[in-house]
Order: C-alpha cells, then structure tokens, then sequence
C-alpha cells in the first residue's frame, strides 16, 4: 500500500471537536487503502499561549528551556489524535519527533533537519497501524530536544514524506490551497491551482505564511509534491511541484511585517549577537541586513544589545511580488513603484521577486495598491 503524509495545522486541531473531525478524515484516507502517517501541530494558539508563559519569566527566555516547553504542544495534540482515532476503531499509535527518527542540528528554537531515520515509522506502519508524529521538533546528535522554528510541522511531514517514498503530502489548514495573497489582507485573492517550488519558496521567503521555506526547500530538493488543501472542505487546493503550469506571470503578492532593517556596524560582532538570539540575516540590501523576527523570542532584548553596535529601523515592513522572470526587464519595476504609492525605504530585484521596505503602518495597504496592479489587471 502507498503511504499519504498528512499534516494538520493549529488551526485544524484547535479542540477536541475539531480533532475528532480530523480522526474522521484520516479514517477515510486508511479506508482508501493507503497507509496514513499524521503530522500534527499544537492546537490552536497553544505555541503562542507557552511563550506568553515563558515571557513572564523572563523577557529573553533560555533557548533550550524553550524548546523544552514548546515541544509540549504537539505532544497534548499527538496523543489527543490517537485517543480519537482509537475511539472510532482505528489501531494508531503517536510519536514525537526523537521518537520519529528526525535528527536536526543543534540550533535551539530555529533547527535544520539534517537526517530522518524512521525505523519505528516504517514498524508501525508494517503492523497495520496510523502513525501521528509531533510536528515541529526534532533532536539534535547531542540528543538535545529541538523546535524547528515557524512553520516547521510543515517541514517535519515533507522531510518524512521524502524519508518513506510517500506518493504525496498533504499540508492542510483552514485556507484552499495557495493565494495571490493573504485573503485577510486582499479579499479577492486568486487561489492558484499550481505553483513550482521555486515560486513558492519565495513566497515563503518573502513572508507568506501558507507554507514553511524549509519545507519547500526540502520538497523541491527531493521532487516531493505537496498539496496544500482544506483540512473540511473537498476544494481542490493547490499543488506545488517540480514543473508547474503557470497561470499568471505574477505569483503573488506577500507581506513580512515581522523583519529588523540593519545598518552599518561591525560584521563579525553583529552576526555574533544576532546568533545569540536565534536570529539571522536572510538577505542584505545595499549594506542594509534584512533580520527575520519570527523566531526570535526576546526582540527587545536583543535590540538592547544592536543598538550599540548599529543603526536599527523596527518600523519597517518588506512588501514582495513574486513571479517567474519579474526581475528580468524595467517594467514590473516601474510599474511597481508606482503602485506603491510610497517611496520605498529600499528596493531589491532578484530574478523571482521584487521586494520593498516600506513603513510598517502602511504595508497591508500597499500590499492590496500591489495586487490590484499585477494580479487583478493581469
């Protein structure tokens, strides 16, 4: 029988009823006659109400600690899962990530998968059983417990898809698939039916959550497809995969509000605090170092520590519109900046995206001005 990864998001196991229904659906699948491994994250806002709870402690909690306590939510939703599938008949048994094989390095709140090694996966699925693993973490080869930072259930089931040969995996959430753009920002955001990875890796990159970067990068790197769909309606979602159809030339429009613009100061020492706290430049533009803050979990702390060192802008937003060859020619620039309708703090052009700073007050609007250009016209 073929194996189907699922995996279902906070939003999909946000309380008992909703988990018995997400029960009710991989029942299905195994009824289907296909064998089912479950990825699970913590239900509903769970990650947020811990680091609620350790930022009471302190404001700049200890990394370690914090995977400590974070991996905590996944565990209530894996074995939750598995008493409702059992309830309904269904032999299934859970795991947490250790106990999964997935092995990552020892980057605490924000670690890389390294290497999957499924044995009792592969032994529990030989005996007839749904397996449910605990998204989001890992452990490292010093056998420290690990989180994989924002999104990383998402990376756990496409590193375990690749790890079994499974024929798909499934990400589902309470949105259909993929949009031109949030739809809580752009109320009549296309849904596309296809995208590569390469155009989804860079939406993610850019700061749309729909999907998790290393994730993606992990699918395209092994030719995994994933389908990203409704966890209860039957819509039919989209797919990312090696050689999509392209549907508009424009991907999507996608807003990180969450970023820490860097300027000047001395290298070595800046790259030695932003470590410190779990943080990283993902990209530098004209000497100024773009800091993603979504796994960082003591900002003013490590504000505290930058300030000395640097110029640092936190009211700035990156606005991008990612699509095949927009960076190619002058003209989606040009057309860009005007739509903005703002002077941009810093622009970059890259092959698959062009990317604004602009001020965090106004960046949902210019991510509608920007929409409204490449997509709704298109």
């Amino acid at each position: 029988m073929g194996i189907i990864v699922q995996k279902y998001g906070g939003s999909s196991v946000a309380d008992v009823e909703k988990i018995r229904r997400v029960a009710g659906r991989v029942a299905d699948a195994r009824t289907g006659g296909h064998q089912i491994v479950v990825v699970v994250s913590a239900m509903g806002d769970t990650t947020d109400e811990l680091l609620a709870l350790a930022r009471k402690v302190t404001g700049d909690p200890h990394r370690r600690e914090l995977d400590m306590l974070l991996t905590a939510g996944e565990r209530i939703s894996m074995a939750l899962l598995g008493m409702a599938l059992h309830a309904r008949g269904v032999d299934a048994i859970s795991f947490t990530g250790s106990q999964s094989g997935i092995i990552t390095d020892g980057a605490h709140a924000n670690a890389r998968i390294v290497e999957v090694r499924p044995v009792r996966i592969l032994e529990a699925l030989a005996a007839g059983k749904v397996v449910i693993v605990a998204g989001y973490q890992g452990v490292s080869r010093e056998k420290e417990v690990t989180t994989l930072g924002r999104g990383g259930s998402d990376t756990t089931a496409v590193a375990l898809a690749a790890a079994l040969e499974a024929e798909v995996c499934e990400i589902c959430s309470d949105v259909d698939g993929v949009f031109s753009a949030d739809p809580r920002i752009v109320a009549n955001a296309r849904r596309l039916s296809a995208l590569s990875h390469e155009e989804m890796q860079e939406l993610a990159l850019a700061g749309a959550k729909v999907l998790n970067a290393q994730a993606v990068e992990f699918a395209r790197d092994r030719g995994i497809t994933i389908h990203a769909r409704s966890t209860f309606q039957s819509g039919p979602g989209t797919l990312v995969k090696r050689s999509a159809t392209r549907e508009l030339r424009v991907s999507g429009i996608a807003l990180d509000a969450e970023v820490l613009v860097v300027r000047a100061g001395e290298r070595a020492k800046l790259l030695e605090v932003l470590a410190r706290h779990g943080a990283w430049p993902r990209e530098s533009w004209d000497g100024q170092a773009i800091v993603p803050l979504e796994n960082v979990h003591g900002v003013p702390a490590l504000l505290d520590e930058l300030r000395p060192l640097a110029a640092v802008d936190d009211g700035l937003a990156q606005v991008s519109v990612v699509g095949t060859g927009i960076g190619a020619s002058r003209e989606p620039l040009e057309r860009a900046l005007r739509a903005l309708a703002v002077e941009p703090r810093g622009v970059l052009v890259a092959p698959l995206r062009l990317a604004f700073l602009v001020p965090r007050e106004g960046a949902r609007d210019c991510v509608r001005r920007l929409h409204a250009e490449f997509v709704e016209r298109s």
